[in-house]
This record gives structure tokens, C-alpha cells and sequence, in this order.
């Protein structure tokens, strides 16, 4: 069994204010911690960059709309009694002449420093917001703002240094005095020349930023697709490209109005988020399409956290913070990963080092529904692990874990299915051996009933294609007919007889 380290006692609270080009906003999270959870979140969609490509100037309008919205946002920090307060600022502040200006306004109502971000140190954030929330990165990371386009290069935790380009959305809308062939000149002209995607070819493309989340937001719907997590979300990049330019061929009959997923307010720039990936796709032909809900502000505090955390397990972290909240005995479930460990080894199922660590994920929320309904546990539990709000494993992951838990509840037979378009997300194989684990689960937590110190002393042997489940002399009134039952059933799902075995 790998040891993962327990999280910290989280400390206060910490806020990021973010002033956008396009939005002001405020995000509060829990704690500053591996796997971060936000407990408040608002935006004002302000606009301060929609004149400055013409101008050089921030809208006296927006100013005003940005200076009311950081006070209120400094009440609410004052009001939540927030430990830390961050503020960052952006393309349109950094390149406006009056930004300076604006930035000592917002200091004073803030109290607190505003640090102006440079280009490449946007870059930097923006996708060390990316590597603390998907696992194991390996692609080009864009993050696409109102005033600017950031490019950078990740593998694994490696980090290039990026590149940022003037093609935010109310930037090109600004430059291009609101046309469209303009727009696509100037967009061919910079991207033509940008060294990340020229690393692109085969890899994946990590979308990061409001306006491209709206576009998967229209996306998700029109497809059908029966999760509406936004982070992690994946498109072929073919799919992805005959999506944006059918986006496009809307906003020219003028039926993109229509839309109403998507805020009034960021409706004019989807023409311009769509026109931007569009040549992206065409320019640096990546495999795969995946978008992402962590990007500046995540990375500033992935970027404040010792190098121990940082390499911790975004997935596992979150995963033991929902166990200790959620579940009878969170050290119960760490003995649950060494006790399918054993049964892994001994009945020699074939697993990666990926299954694995899913399987780890699943063993921490296996008793998250203890509370609910009875007769509800298992579907409020598959939507509850389906829809968390956690990031570091991609949508096919969630789902395994997820289904791993359901039948859990449920029972792994036919009887009690979830939802077909539910099982669509995962393979054939993942579905199976997600019925394998949630049996396991239901053999477990019967014998111990989620109390810590009974599991360690059951042993699993095997003899040719029996599997036995051994108790020690001590334990030998938990057994039982349902147990012996419970563990028949497993055996036969890991193509065994099974039984039971009193020392």
C-alpha cells in the first residue's frame, strides 16, 4: 500500500480578487491547501479592457462599474473575516495608460497590494493552474482573457516559459472595430508566428478562461452530454473545430442572440473565443480539446504552497478532505486501500499505476452516503462524487470512481443499473472493474461495518481458482451467511469460487 501523507490542518480562509479585462471577481476559498475549495464566487462583468487597443485607455464607465464592484468585494472579505487577501490585475491594466491610475483606486478601496501581472508571469499562473488540476499535463495550456491570449508549453509539472499575445475577446473586438475578416487577419498574423503551438502536433490543447467555458457550456448542452462539470471536459479536436466554425457561421446569420446558456453580457465574444480556437486547432493540431476551470488564480496559490505539498496528489487530497467530513472513520477507509491492496495481489487482477490510483480515490468516498436514504444512497452518491467540486482526474476517472461507489450501494449485479448514458463515459473494462471494487466495498464495510481495526485482520488466500477470505481467531463471530454471500459474489466477478476461512 503507498503511503499517502494526511493534508495539514487547513489554515484560514484566503481570497483572490482578479481584475480582468473583461470581469472583477471574487473568489473565497477554504483554506490554502493542495486541493483548493471555494466557498464563494462572483464576478462583475465590467469590460475595463474594451477600449484600450483603440484608446490606450480604460472606459471611464467600466472604471466605475470595476471600483463599485471591488467594494463590495472588500466588504464581503471584511464580513467572511478572510485570513489572506490576494489581488491580481491584468492585460487591460498593465497596458492602459491610465491602468496605474485605476490600480492606486483599487488599492485603497482593497487595502491591500494589487500586483499588475506581467505577460509572461500571467503565462507562468495560468498554467501552473492547469498542472495543480489535471494529472499529469502534457500539452499546450491557452489561457484567453478580454485583453489577452497566453500560450504556454506543460509536461508533467515542467513549466516553459509562455508567450502572451493581444487577442483576449474585447481585445480583438476593440482592434478589429468589430469585423469579423479583420479580426481573422489579426488573429492568422499573431498566431502564425507563436512558439508554443508549434510544439502542439498530437498533443492535448487546455482551454482556460470564461469565454472558451462558455463555448464548452454550448457545447456540453448541444451534444447531450450528461455531465455538466466543466473542468475536464473533452472534445476531439475535429469535433472541437466543426463545432467553432459552425459557431461562427451562427453569429453571421446573426441567430447567436439565441444562445441562452451564456451570460448576455459575453455573448458578443464568442464569436471572437471561437475565431481564436478555431486557428489554434488549425495551427498547432492538437489531439484533444480540454477545458479548464483553474487557471490564474488556482496557479498563484499552487505556486505559495511548500514543493512537498505541491507534489502531493491533487485527486487524493481532495478525496481524504471528503472522507474526513463525510465518512464514519476516515481511518477505516485508509485500512480499505491496504485490504483491496491484498486482494488486487492475490487475485492477481491486472491494474496500472492509474488504476491504482483511482481505486485509492474510491476507497476514501467509499462510506460518503452513510447519512443519506437507504434506498437513495447510491444514486445521491454517484451524483455527489459525479459532480464534485475537485479537479486532478479527468471525466472518465470520475465516473469510475463514482460507479465504483454506486454499486457499492446497490450491488453489483443487473438488477440496479445507473443511467446507460452514465455508463457511456467509461469503457466496458472500467464499468467492470468498477463492479469488482464496489463488490469488494460491500464485503468490506459489511464485515467492519466502517469501524477501524477489523479488516486488518482478514486475509485473502488462494488456492488454484478458489479465493478465500481468511478470519483470525478473534473475528470469527463477524462471520456470517451474508458474508459469506457477499463474498461468493466478489469471487465470481474476479472469475474465482469463494469462501470463507476461520483460523
Amino acid at each position: 500500500m503507498r503511503k499517502y501523507p494526511r493534508p495539514r490542518k487547513p489554515t484560514s480562509s484566503v481570497a483572490v480578487i482578479d481584475i480582468g479585462s473583461n470581469s472583477v471577481r471574487l473568489v473565497v476559498y477554504e483554506a490554502l491547501e493542495r486541493s483548493l475549495v471555494s466557498i464563494f464566487n462572483e464576478k462583475a462583468l465590467c469590460g475595463l479592457g474594451r477600449e484600450v487597443q483603440s484608446t490606450g485607455l480604460l472606459a471611464p464607465d467600466a472604471v466605475n462599474k470595476a471600483l463599485m464592484s471591488l467594494r463590495r468585494f472588500h466588504a464581503l472579505c471584511r464580513v467572511m473575516k478572510i485570513g489572506r487577501v490576494y489581488a491580481i490585475a491584468t492585460a487591460a491594466c498593465r497596458d492602459a495608460t491610465n491602468g496605474a491610475d485605476f490600480i492606486a483606486k483599487a488599492e485603497r478601496i482593497c487595502r491591500v497590494p494589487v500586483d499588475v501581472l506581467s505577460g509572461p508571469r500571467e503565462a507562468h499562473l495560468a498554467a501552473l493552474g492547469v498542472v495543480s488540476s489535471v494529472h499529469k499535463p502534457n500539452g499546450i495550456v491557452g489561457d484567453l482573457g478580454g485583453g489577452s491570449l497566453e500560450l504556454t508549453d506543460v509536461r508533467g509539472r515542467r513549466v516553459h516559459r509562455g508567450v502572451t499575445l493581444p487577442l483576449g475577446s474585447l481585445a480583438l473586438q476593440d482592434a478589429s472595430k468589430t469585423s469579423l475578416k479583420h479580426a481573422e487577419r489579426i488573429v492568422k498574423d499573431e498566431l502564425s508566428g507563436a512558439v508554443p503551438l508549434k510544439a502542439g502536433r498530437g498533443r492535448t490543447f487546455y482551454a482556460v478562461g470564461g469565454t472558451w467555458r462558455a463555448l464548452a457550456r454550448i457545447h456540453i448542452i448541444q451534444s447531450g452530454y450528461p455531465l455538466r462539470v466543466m473542468h475536464g471536459y473533452s472534445i476531439p479536436a475535429a469535433d472541437a473545430l466543426d463545432f467553432v466554425r459552425r459557431l461562427r457561421r451562427l453569429a453571421a446569420s446573426h441567430t447567436l442572440a439565441d444562445i441562452e446558456a451564456v451570460a448576455d453580457a459575453r455573448q458578443p465574444l464568442l464569436t471572437y473565443a471561437a475565431l481564436v480556437l478555431e486557428y489554434i486547432i488549425l495551427i498547432a493540431k492538437p489531439k484533444t480539446i480540454m477545458f479548464s476551470t483553474y487557471g490564474v488564480r488556482e496557479g498563484l496559490l499552487y505556486s505559495m504552497l511548500p514543493a512537498a505539498e505541491r507534489s502531493r496528489d491533487g485527486l487524493i487530497c481532495a478525496a481524504q478532505s471528503l472522507n474526513g467530513l463525510l465518512s464514519r472513520s476516515a481511518r477505516h477507509a485508509e485500512e480499505l486501500i491496504g485490504w483491496t491492496d491484498r486482494l488486487v495481489r492475490i487475485a492477481k487482477l491486472q491494474e496500472t499505476e492509474d488504476d491504482r490510483r483511482l481505486r485509492y480515490a474510491a476507497c476514501l468516498l467509499s462510506d460518503i452516503g452513510w447519512r443519506m436514504h437507504p434506498d437513495y444512497r447510491g444514486e445521491q452518491t454517484l451524483n455527489l462524487i459525479m459532480n464534485g467540486n475537485f479537479g486532478d482526474i479527468d471525466h472518465q476517472g470520475r465516473t469510475f470512481i463514482a460507479l465504483s461507489v454506486f454499486y457499492r450501494y446497490v450491488g453489483p449485479n443487473e438488477i440496479n443499473e445507473p443511467s446507460s448514458v452514465v455508463r457511456e463515459l467509461v469503457t466496458p473494462a472500467m464499468d467492470e472493474r468498477a463492479r469488482i471494487l464496489g463488490a469488494a466495498f460491500r464485503v468490506a464495510h459489511l464485515i467492519s461495518a466502517a469501524r477501524p481495526g477489523v479488516l486488518p485482520a482478514t486475509h485473502f488466500r488462494s488456492s488454484g481458482r478458489k479465493l478465500k477470505l481468511v478470519f483470525e481467531h478473534r473475528l470469527v463471530d463477524l462471520v456470517a451467511d451474508r458474508v459469506g454471500g457477499r463474498f461468493k459474489q466478489l469471487a465470481r466477478l474476479v472469475g474465482r469460487t469463494g469462501s470463507i476461512v476461520r483460523r
